[in-house]
This record gives structure tokens, C-alpha cells and sequence, in this order.
């Protein structure tokens, strides 16, 4: 269920975004690390300096990616890989700790399914070891888990 009552804004981000998002998203993968791996800080190459975003997001014209706020806050974002055969890429969601479990990362889904409609299918890789995401992509957001490559788990939505 889709939490309608969170007062939540989805705004284009840019270059400008960068340094406070890069903030949320550090705080959201050491998270994860301490929870999962019992490590203090983790996550994917440039997590925590703003290159994750140079690359994955500035780097390709067929990113877009989007911040979340919640009054002048930003509490989570997410980048969405559009490919013309309309067979898009989630290549990251995260949300603040201090917002998670709130219906935040439910209304980011219903955002991204609104506003591509024609998306055919959607895909997506997360840790194995990431349980929490799991649970989150198969029972909130109806992906399935269809295979493995390393330490990640690769998921598929056909619509």
C-alpha cells in the first residue's frame, strides 16, 4: 500500500543536487553496511563522494535521475536508465534511514510507474546480502528475482 499521505516532491536532478544527495545516499548504503555486514561504511564505487552520480547519472544521456523531498528536505532518490527498446533500468533507489519504513520508497515506485507509462519492463540488481531491498522489490514492489551474478541479485518486472 502507497502511503498518499506523505507530503513528498519529485524534482529533476542536476549537477547543482550532487553534494546533498551524494549526503543521503551515504547515509543510506552505510546503513545497509552496518546492518548487513556489520561494516561501518559500504556501498558501490563513488557512494560517498559524488561520482556514482558523475558517472551513472551525468554520464549517459539516457539517465534521468530524481531527488525526493519532503518539505526542503531531501530524503531519498533514485536514477531510471531509459533504453529505447522501452526496457528500463532502475540503476539505484535509496531512502534516508531516518524516512525508511514509511511508505517512502512505495510512493518513489508509484512515481517512477506513473511517469513512464510506456515502459514495457523494468530490471534492477541489488546485493545478495541486501535482504531488506529484497523484500522491498518482490513483496512492495512486485519484481522477481531472476538471477545471480556475483554478489548480486538480479531482478525483472514485465508489465
Amino acid at each position: 500500500m502507497v502511503n498518499a499521505d506523505l507530503d513528498l516532491r519529485f524534482e529533476e536532478m542536476g549537477e547543482r543536487d550532487i553534494p546533498a544527495v551524494t549526503e543521503v545516499m551515504a547515509r543510506a548504503f552505510d546503513d545497509d553496511a552496518q546492518r548487513h555486514l556489520g561494516e561501518a561504511k559500504g556501498g558501490p564505487d563513488g557512494y560517498d563522494n559524488g561520482d556514482f552520480f558523475r558517472t551513472w547519472l551525468l554520464g549517459y544521456q539516457e539517465s534521468v535521475g530524481y531527488k525526493v523531498l519532503a518539505g526542503p528536505d531531501i530524503v531519498g532518490a533514485m536514477i531510471v536508465w531509459i533504453n529505447p527498446n522501452r526496457h528500463y533500468v532502475l540503476g539505484t533507489i535509496f531512502v534516508d534511514p531516518a524516512w525508511q519504513n514509511k511508505g517512502v520508497g512505495r510512493r518513489m515506485w508509484a512515481f517512477l510507474r506513473e511517469r513512464y507509462p510506456e515502459a514495457l519492463s523494468w530490471g534492477l540488481e541489488t546485493p545478495v546480502w541486501a535482504t531488506k531491498n529484497h523484500h522491498f522489490y518482490e513483496q512492495s514492489c512486485g519484481f522477481k528475482r531472476v538471477g545471480q551474478q556475483d554478489d548480486q541479485y538480479t531482478y525483472h518486472q514485465t508489465l
